[in-house]
């Protein structure tokens, strides 16, 4: 599925319509260049999982945590950016955290091979007449769901 989105509003929006269809065991990855809106993303996603307060970028911490009762279920935002080698990866223990909850992650492709293959991803690019596409891959699991 590819859309335009003209502004951080219209991202943030679609963001929180994934964060409302979201099920334990899910993974978003973000992918897009610096200043495509990653994390507006990720902040539209965690208001459609209940959060209501900041949403700071993840890129010097790595990893934020939010638990309920702040969102419905258990959610990583994780920004992969500084990783530098696989085994810092490792180090985060992110192994379990789709057993009870969710992933929203930052710069995937620093870590496909702990995302899995179900995964949600959506590739967040600049438009040349403004705003942004959002091409989004996904499996007949997040069809269901998004459509």
């Amino acid at each position: 599925m590819k859309r335009h989105v003209k502004d951080a509003g219209e991202m943030q929006a679609f963001g929180q319509k994934l964060g409302e269809a979201l099920q334990v065991g899910d993974v978003i990855k973000l992918h897009g260049e610096l200043g495509t809106g990653k994390t507006t993303m990720a902040r539209g996603i965690l208001l459609g999982l209940g959060h209501s307060g900041e949403v700071p970028s993840p890129s010097f911490s790595i990893v934020q945590y939010y638990a309920p009762p702040d969102t419905r279920i258990p959610t990583v935002h994780a920004d992969f950016y500084r990783i530098e080698n696989s085994a810092e990866l490792y180090e985060l223990g992110l192994d379990d955290a789709t057993v009870d909850g969710v992933i929203i992650v930052e710069w995937p492709e620093k870590a496909a091979h702990l995302l899995g293959e179900n995964a949600l991803a959506i590739h967040i690019d600049f438009a040349e007449q403004g705003g942004r596409y959002l091409n989004v891959k996904m499996n007949e699991n997040w069809t269901d769901r998004l459509t």
